[in-house]
């Protein structure tokens, strides 16, 4: 099997979110299945050079944007034993950002044409195109009113995945012929035509042949009006192509055992040894260095899905328990000055940094006895499972994946890996806090093998990259795919 994924980011050259960690880790383990897997994604300014030395251009060609004809450079780099291919436009991609400019809708309707023209100009012809997230959505639909047409394109096959709802990629409809090239026919409530816009996302859901999510309970929860982002009947009327299928971890990469970040590597046979890294960041950060007091982690974007109302609603009840508490990310205004505010007020138990540093992440993950993540909704997240991977017990609410990987402690069977509530209630989450702290303080053989648990668990791509592979043997069985 020949497999294109078609990403707007994918580490270790360019993130500003999960979507990256996917791209980066399931092809690596489809390679490992035997799938001949390829990447595609735009040359952002801000990849490192280090990266940019071995790039090597191999095609070149215009791209219909509207009337006009635009530079398309393809430029290939063979990394870790996996072929990725950029495409090359300085006009569009030499910014220092990803994502949040005025011609957004320009830019990635310029890139969803080059994939698919690219595929002409390379020694590589796809059985599937896997497309992810609303910057690829025009992929599966291009190819079905249009490329399907083409020879080399009509046994072509394209999967779209869905890593958050919430984010659709929409644009007034003039871009519909104006940039896309695309029949206004196709601009009805059926098809592209979303509040009197045009919806990358729906797009995509409309016209793959198979669609998939992060997490079985997210698939679920989308289906509902409550998640579904107005696109829950779309949906539900595809269920017969719907999957959903879990996100894993690079296990490799999230080691305690030879992780590089760390104070003190351990595993969890040497479990005794994780403490010396919380004291490392308790000295690190200038609070009291004590292996008796909890130390609570997030490690979040500060947006309202995180769930940080409910931590901003009970946040003086939670400093009441004595505990020390670390944040680290980047969002918005309202809680980046929340958490400030709350530094000032609790100089001994809170420690604030705004922004992300991946090194510093680690060590973290390695030093935090709870990590908190209470979101709102949540399709699969990562963070949950990196923390279980280096022995930080996790509570979060019950949805999406978090869902999925974390089973909350029952004491009857003495099983569970963390611990959860199920409302999106702060005083539930403060209720299920405490819960947690009574195990840390009275209960440490109960402690001590719940962490045990946490890192024994499977939280690799295997199995996930199995599902995937069963998948793409099924869709390219299916007959082709019809046009619009």
């Amino acid at each position: 099997m020949k497999i294109l994924h078609a990403v707007s980011e994918c580490l270790p050259f360019i993130k500003s979110g999960g979507l990256a960690d996917v791209a980066g880790s399931l092809p690596k383990e489809l390679v490992n299945l035997g799938t001949d897997v390829r990447l595609i994604l735009p040359n952002y300014e801000t990849i490192p050079q280090q990266y940019k030395r071995d790039m090597r251009k191999v095609a070149e060609f215009t791209v219909k944007v509207g009337w006009r004809n635009q530079y398309c450079g393809i430029l290939e780099l063979v990394s870790e034993g996996l072929t990725y291919y950029f495409v090359d436009n300085e006009y569009y991609f030499k910014r220092d950002g990803l994502y949040g400019y005025f011609d957004d809708g320009e830019r990635f309707s310029f890139f969803n044409r080059a994939v698919l023209e690219a595929i002409a100009h390379l020694n590589f012809s796809p059985d599937i195109i896997h497309c992810h997230d609303w910057h690829t959505g025009m992929i599966p639909f291009l190819h079905r009113v249009e490329y399907n047409r083409k020879h080399g394109y009509e046994f072509i096959r394209t999967i779209f995945t869905i890593h958050n709802l919430q984010f659709q990629g929409v644009f007034p409809k003039e871009i519909l012929g104006d940039l896309l090239g695309i029949d206004t026919k196709y601009f009805n409530k059926e098809q592209l035509e979303f509040f009197g816009n045009i919806n990358f996302l729906k797009a995509g859901l409309v016209s793959a042949d198979m669609i998939t999510t992060v997490s079985s309970t997210y698939l679920a929860e989308i289906q509902t009006a409550y998640f579904g982002e107005n696109l829950d009947g779309l949906l539900r009327n595809r269920i017969s192509d719907l999957k959903g299928i879990l996100n894993g971890i690079d296990e490799g990469f999230y080691n305690p055992a030879s992780d590089i970040f760390l104070y003190r590597n351990f595993d969890s046979d040497s479990i005794s040894l994780k403490v010396e890294n919380k004291r490392f960041v308790q000295r690190e950060l200038g609070l009291v260095e004590n292996d008796d007091i909890p130390l609570m982690v997030m490690i979040t974007r500060l947006t309202k899905q995180k769930g940080l109302e409910l931590v901003k609603t009970v946040f003086h009840e939670m400093m009441a328990e004595k505990l020390q508490m670390v944040v680290l990310g980047t969002g918005d205004f309202e809680f980046e000055s929340f958490f400030r505010e709350m530094s000032y007020q609790y100089p001994d138990q809170l420690r604030v940094q705004i922004g992300f540093n991946e090194e510093w992440a680690h060590q973290l993950y390695a030093a935090a006895d709870l990590f908190l993540m209470p979101s709102k909704f949540e399709p699969c997240g990562l963070g949950q499972m990196i923390a279980m991977r280096y022995g930080s017990i996790p509570i979060v609410r019950e949805t999406g994946g978090l869902n999925d990987t974390v089973r909350a402690y029952d004491e009857w069977a003495d099983t569970g890996n963390g611990f959860s509530f199920t409302h999106f209630n702060a005083h539930d989450m403060l209720y299920t806090i405490r819960h947690s702290l009574s195990f840390y303080h009275y209960k440490k053989p109960i402690w001590r093998k719940m962490v045990k648990t946490a890192m024994n668990k499977d939280l690799s791509w295997a199995h996930s990259a199995f599902q995937y592979n069963l998948l793409y043997l099924e869709l390219i069985s299916r007959s082709a795919s019809h046009v619009f």
